[in-house]
């Protein structure tokens, strides 16, 4: 019962980290609180998703979707990273253009998709479903937020080149998916 607890706890935090590190480096772009409170919000059900999803989809893809969530996450990431690195050089709008609409749901998809796989595990396994799905989306968000926050305070020490800092971070993260 305990090691089941540990073991959840810790691929909660496995999978937040992900969350955790690209709001990070979002959090470098002057995002408003609101905005990084329902990315926050939106990444949490995103994680709770994912992995219901890849229980009632583990059969059908169990072969392929680790391979294909870690590469389409990837790309996600470094579309977003470019994106903000060249939003760093342009004409300023939008304080928190990359959480907006089409942006939150990006970043939602790109760091939450790799937990999907994570639902195949569950259900060969005899856990507990909701409690494990809670457990990520609660973390996730958590982390979330956290990493924003964190950006948000280096950002005050970086200037005018955490933008571009927290775009290459994003590039970076996802290439490393890809590769």
């Amino acid at each position: 019962m305990i090691e089941q607890a540990a073991s959840l706890v810790l691929l909660s935090f496995a999978l937040g980290m992900d969350a955790f590190s690209v709001s990070l480096g979002m959090g470098m772009q002057a995002v408003r609180l609101k905005h990084a409170f329902f990315a926050g919000i939106v990444v949490g059900l995103f994680h709770m998703f994912m992995p219901g999803l890849g229980i009632i989809l583990g059969s059908w893809l169990s072969s392929n979707a680790s391979t294909w969530a870690a590469v389409a996450g990837g790309f996600l990431l470094f579309g977003l990273g470019c994106y903000t690195i060249f939003a760093s050089f342009a004409e300023k709008r939008s304080a928190a253009h990359s959480l907006v609409g089409a942006g939150l749901w990006i970043f939602a998809i790109s760091v939450s998709i790799d937990s999907f796989p994570v639902g195949f595990s569950l259900g060969l396994h005899q856990t507990a479903i909701i409690v494990s799905v809670l457990s990520f989306g609660v973390v996730s968000t958590l982390l979330t937020w956290a990493g924003f926050v964190l950006g948000r305070r280096a950002s005050g020490l970086l200037g005018t080149y955490s933008e571009l800092l927290g775009g290459s971070i994003l590039c970076a993260l996802g290439l490393y998916a890809i590769f």
